[in-house]
This record gives C-alpha cells, structure tokens and sequence, in this order.
C-alpha cells in the first residue's frame, strides 16, 4: 500500500527526528500529543496534531486505539512508532494492518519472535547464533528455576522474559541469592511488563555490549550496517553509545554482521532493527536480544555510513527493494552519543521534574542534537526523562571524544538538575579515552560522588546575584542602588552552607570564604582574581543561581534568611516524596513494627522505580497506598518510635 501521510505515534526527541526526515522527504506528517505535551516541540514540528488524551501514557501514548483512531481522523495512511510506547507491541502492529494502515516497522510474526527473550534465544540458537548457557524452558516453578540455576553456575544473571531497559534484571555471584532475586525480578516484571515469567543466563562480568544495525526488505535482503559499541551503562540502561566499536578488528567486525544478517534473516525481518551481543575479552560473542524497532542510538550509525535510518525505514515500508549490499557499507569516521537526562546522578540517578528555564544545545564541527525540549518545555513525571542526544562525529574516535566534550561544555539547561557534567567526567576518563570502556565501567570508576564546589566557584556565584541584586535594586530606586553611609558597602550569603561575606568597592566585590578571599569583578564577563571565568548563570527569584560552568552545574540558594529547620529530616521517621511518581508497591502495612532498613515501598517516575526504606525503626503510623501519586516532598510514610511515643505520653 502506498502511502503520503505518516502518523509519528510517539512524542519528544524521536518523534521530531523522525517528522524532521519524513517533511524532507517529501510527505505529509502527523504528530500526536497528551494534554502534558500540547505545547511540546514535535506538536509543532508536523504539519497537523491529534490530541489523545491525558497525560498518563497508558491513556494517550499508549492506547492502540486511539493511536489509530488519530490515524484515521487526520488522513494517515501509516504510522510510525518510534521506540518505546508501542513500537515492539505485534498486537498494535497487527491492529494497525487490520485498520489498512502501514506500520512502519517489522511483521507482526517477527516482533513476536522477539519480543519474548526466552523464545527468542530458542529460536536463534535453533539459527545457529552464538548463545551463551542458560534456560528459557516454559516450566517457571521455583524448583525449576533454581535446578538449572545450580546447573548454569555462577555468576548468574536472572531477567524478565518480556522486559526490556534493565526492569525485571538481577546479578546474582551465590546460589543462596538466587530466591531472593527471582521473587524481586518477578515482581518488578508484572508491575512493568504485566508478566512475570523469567529466563536464566550465564553472566559475563564486564563484557562489552556490542550491537548490529540491520536493514531488511519485502523481498528478502537484509543488510547489516556496521556495529556500535554501547557498553557505558548505568543500571543496564545505555549512557553513551559509538560507533564503530574501538576494540573490534575488521575480521571479527564480519562475523558478528554475519551473526546479526542471520538472526534477522531468520525470522523474516522487514525493516530497521538491532541484534545485541555481548562480547568477552577472548573475542568471543553472544546473542543478547533483538530490538525490533529504530534505537535511540541510531545517530551513531547515520554518521558513520552518510545514511539516514528513517528515511530507509519509509522506503522499505513502501515496499521499495533495498539498494545497497553489503560490499556498499562503509564505515567513515568515528561517532559517539551520549544521552541528556534530567536526573541527578550524584543522587541515586533521581529522576528531575520542573521547567526548563533556559535551552542553550551547543553547535559546531561535527555536532549533531536531537532535542525534544526547547525553553519553556516541562519535564514531567510520566514519561522517560531523556531531554536530547548530543552527538559529535570526528576523522577518527580521538576527535570525536574532543568535540563532544566541548559540546557538552556549551550545553546550557536550566531550570533542572542534568547529568551534563557527569557525562563530561565519563569522557574525560583514561579508561574511556582509551577505548577500554566495559559493562562494568560505571561500577569500576566510581563517578557519583557529588564534586564540592570550590570556594572560587561560590565567589563567582556569589559575585553573580549580588550584581543581580544590585540591578534589581536599581530599577526599583534609580540612582540608589548600591548607596550606603558606610565606607565601603558589605553583605552576607549562605550558599552551599558556607557564609559568604562580600564587600563593596569602586573595584568590584572581596568575596571571604573560611579562610579564602577573592576578589570578583562584575562587568558582562566576570573576574575571579584577574581572570576571566567561562559560565553561564541565571538568576531565578532574589535568592535562588543556577550556573553551568564548563564541567559543573550548580544551583544555590542564598539561605541566610531562612528559619531554623523545622521540617521533618533524617532519623526523623517521616519520609518525604524525593520526587513527582507513583507509588507502585506497598511492602507494610499500619501498626507494623519495622526496623531502620526496611523497605516500606517503591516509588516510579520516568521508568525508574526508587526503594523507600525506614529511616528509624519503629510502628508504622501513616503510609501511602498503591497507585498514589504524589509530588516532591509529599509524605509517604510515618514512623513512630519510642522516643516519639514517650514525648507524646
């Protein structure tokens, strides 16, 4: 069937990118909103935009229905799903194949065959695909599970049969961890993915993840377009992706293509998908998984070969036979992504919510963004909390890194916390400047200890609002900012804890912290002692600075004139929301007696679930209940101990 309206089913970065080449290439395009997007960037970007609903995704983005309903209403004859939300859901495919409308991706069959882990390492070591040990029988009784656990040997790794993004997943290195582990990825599975079934595999510690892009047609081509290399991880979900892999030799390069060319061969596959290994430090690989869908890393790849994946997937949906072979896939140059979260990584990786203040993406040589903010944009709790990938592409892997680097020193978010600055500290590692980045990198280095400011940094961020104060005090009082009776006009800050003391003179500000004094100057381009100080900052309210320096993101608030805390904190047995999310599982109940430790319940925002423990022991007197949603620093529970007991009594 053909086809000149495209439906993007999806929403942030992806759905712009993917609206950016479908208008390229001629068609008419279709975006589709909740309410918490009405204004968001891809609404705007298409030519024409179909509301589906509130903001909770199970009730917008993905609702098969109304996604095809939207379709319908504005003309589309196909759709395209993007990743995540529906994209490897054969029912939806399917759906839409029953509506008359394209779906721009695989066959249903084939999104079957992958979409279960366990069946789907059944049918590719059926292929002849290199597997490593484990077991994806259909028997799930714990006896089961734990006899071929024994079986398998140690380390272990259990997942969720139909999970994805590192839910439903646990490292086990001791048989007796491995109930312990299967009841938390069982549950974890049925709260994520409605199924709780499992499959066991042997672990490798700190392998690289290695994966294949691959093209088939309608007529039974399939091509792979080199590999990229997406071993940085946190918590099985991917940090920074590049390609090509910097340990792979060209002969090793041809077997794992060949391997991918089989497992998607095998199936039928139609359209742009990815076939995951994991490679050992012997050169050895394994099947991992195959995502059946366009990545989030696809940009690696389009700059390596001069390719545009969206622009084959329109092609190949459009029943076109694919033009290259294999002799036609080059790989030019080096590429390397990496992916802008609001979140804070010196914080257990909260997930962060709030306005996007200020959006500032870098530009320059070989600097590619696909973005799915612009200021103004609300980051949320209910949908996953990357906000754009930056993308740098070199001669070669060196100046790829050096280019991204700089990239991310020009970014500019404010308004929310980021990992901006932690993902300048990953490139800048020996160990990943060196190409020796495994699974196990983010573990081994250690990067998530929050870096103290200096006491040069509070002097400039200091220095910043006072003159921020003094103009505000000039427009209010023209001609008296600034004036005092004094010889010289002084103030006190607290930031960051620290008290502050600034003094005023023709000069500028001596800025005294401790022992440290600095002298700032305050033209358009601060000083510090002389020298010029590369930031950016932005000033929200009289008393609260966010500045972004070249490998530090700050926010401060002056707190001088706080009152004394007041507010519940810790040791103090009420717990505080950390963030906007729902509470997904509830473990105890009121009037349980708990021990400090014990978990109370699991709170979800932006995929990412956060345990809740017990700060003191004690009897629980308050607790949210499941399906709650609440907002930061909500209470969610309430602990009363002894010592609570007897100042009541």
């Amino acid at each position: 069937m053909r086809f000149d309206t495209v439906l993007v089913a999806n929403r942030g970065e992806i759905a712009v990118r993917v609206i950016r080449t479908a208008k390229a290439q001629g068609y008419r395009t279709v975006a589709v909103y909740s309410d918490a997007d009405a204004d968001a960037p891809h609404v705007s970007a298409a030519d024409t935009a179909v509301r589906l609903g509130p903001a909770r995704a199970a009730a917008s983005y993905l609702d098969p229905e109304k996604i095809i309903a939207a379709a319908k209403s504005s003309g589309a004859q196909a759709i395209h799903p993007g990743y995540g939300f529906l994209s490897e859901r054969a029912e939806f495919a399917q759906a839409c194949a029953d509506a008359g409308i394209v779906f721009i991706g695989p066959t249903p069959a084939a999104i079957c065959s992958m979409g279960d882990k366990a069946a789907s390492k059944r049918l590719m070591a059926e292929a002849g695909v290199p597997m490593l040990p484990g077991y994806q029988g259909e028997e799930q009784s714990d006896e089961r599970l734990l006899a071929e656990a024994e079986r398998i040997g140690m380390p272990l790794m259990i997942k969720a049969s139909a999970g994805g993004g590192g839910k439903g997943m646990r490292l086990v290195t001791r048989l007796t961890e491995v109930p312990g582990a299967m009841a938390a990825a069982r549950r974890e599975a049925l709260s994520a993915f409605g199924s709780d079934v499992l499959l066991l595999e042997r672990a490798l510690l700190g392998p690289r993840h290695v994966e294949i892009q691959v093209l088939g047609d309608e007529h039974g081509n399939v091509i792979a377009l080199g590999e990229r290399d997406c071993s940085v991880q946190r918590r099985h979900q991917k940090v920074v992706e590049e390609s090509p892999s910097p340990v792979l030799a060209p002969e090793l390069r041809q077997k794992m293509c060949d391997a991918g060319v089989t497992a998607a061969a095998s199936i039928g596959y139609v359209g742009a998908g990815t076939v995951e290994f994991l490679l050992d430090a012997d050169g050895e690989f394994y099947f991992l998984e195959m995502n059946t869908r366009l990545q989030v890393e696809h940009p690696v790849t389009e700059l390596v070969t001069g390719l545009d994946l969206v622009d084959a997937q329109l092609r190949i949906a459009q029943g076109e036979q694919l033009q290259l072979t294999r002799d036609d896939v080059t790989l030019r140059g080096h590429a390397i992504e990496v992916r802008l979260y609001a979140e804070d990584p010196y914080n257990d990786y909260l997930p962060m919510t709030g306005e996007v203040v200020a959006f500032e993406p870098p530009v320059g040589d070989g600097i590619r963004v696909d973005s799915g903010i612009v200021t103004g944009s609300t980051v949320g709790s209910h949908y996953d909390p990357m906000l754009a990938k930056i993308i740098a592409y070199g001669d070669d892997r060196e100046q790829a890194r050096r280019r991204l680097i700089s990239a991310l020193e020009r970014t500019r978010v404010f308004g929310l916390t980021t990992n901006r600055a932690f993902l300048i500290d990953i490139l800048r590692q020996d160990r990943f400047a060196a190409g020796e980045a495994t699974t196990a990198f983010l573990d081994e280095v250690c990067l998530t200890e929050r870096r103290a400011p200096s006491t040069r940094h509070l002097a400039v961020a200091a220095g910043w609002l006072h003159r921020e104060r003094e103009r505000a005090a000039a427009r209010r009082t023209p001609g008296l900012a600034g004036w005092t009776n004094g010889p010289e006009q002084c103030s006190v800050m607290i930031l960051d804890g620290k008290e502050i003391h600034l003094r005023r003179d023709h000069a500028g500000l001596t800025v005294e912290i401790a022992e440290e004094r600095h002298h700032v100057c305050l033209g358009e381009r601060l000083t510090v002692d002389g020298t010029a100080v590369d930031v950016q900052a932005l000033c929200i309210g009289p008393d609260r600075i966010m500045l972004a320096f070249g490998d530090l993101d700050l926010d401060l608030r002056d707190t001088l004139l706080d009152p004394p805390d007041a507010a519940a904190g810790a040791g103090s047995g009420v717990l505080l929301s950390p963030m906007h999310g729902t509470v997904t599982n509830v473990f105890v109940g009121l009037g349980d007696t708990v021990e400090a430790g014990t978990p109370l319940l699991v709170l979800e925002a932006m995929k990412m679930e956060r345990p809740v423990v017990a700060d003191v022991p004690g009897v629980i007197d308050e607790i949210a209940k499941a399906g709650l949603q609440v907002a930061a620093d909500d209470v969610l529970a309430r602990i009363r101990t002894e010592d609570s007991a007897e100042e009541g009594s």
